[in-house]
């Protein structure tokens, strides 16, 4: 199983504020969907409750105190290794079926991916030129372990207000 991390961040490792997004980016939006389609997605509750429902086309696994008191649609654990070792089903079914190496994503949000970076293999990054406030952050990216795999630079549009770069790390 490939546990990859994706998130957009500012310039200062900037995630969200209030438990929103801080920025309206449509072309990160489009990378997020296209990228995570068909793949299990691993959250936090406080991201679930941000987005609002489950995720279409995805396996939504929660992480979530209250387990029990779940919503429908999704897969709600109490910790990442639980989230992680059900995911890793999914790879064992692929492995009998001859098919690729199951992808799962973690998507966030601060506290999940703090926990999560370790145990990752690949991260996609959206990089975004800007430095907002903020009260969630993702954390440092060690340059010493990852090595930058790809960068797609996109300039400013009048839909996407900040430079941008699509970048991928793989762990070294």
């Amino acid at each position: 199983m490939i546990l990859s991390l994706i998130a957009a961040i500012g310039k200062n490792n900037a995630l969200g504020k209030n438990n929103a997004l801080l920025w309206q980016m449509p072309a990160d939006m489009k990378y997020f969907r296209e990228t995570t389609a068909g793949h299990t997605v691993i959250m936090g509750w406080k991201t679930f409750v941000s987005i609002g429902r489950p995720l279409p086309n995805r396996r939504n696994i929660v992480i979530t105190r209250d387990v029990a008191g779940a919503p429908t649609g999704i897969e709600a654990v109490s910790s990442l290794d639980e989230a992680l070792q059900i995911a890793s089903l999914e790879q064992g079914r692929k492995f009998e079926e001859n098919q690729d190496e199951v992808e799962v994503f973690v998507i966030g949000g601060g506290l999940t991916y703090a926990e999560a970076l370790p145990k990752a293999n690949k991260l996609y990054i959206t990089e975004i030129d800007d430095s907002p406030e903020a009260d969630s952050f993702f954390p440092e990216i060690k340059k010493d372990e990852w090595q930058e795999i790809s960068r797609d630079h996109h300039e400013p549009d009048e839909k996407n207000p900040h430079p941008y770069s699509f970048v991928i790390y793989k762990r070294m």
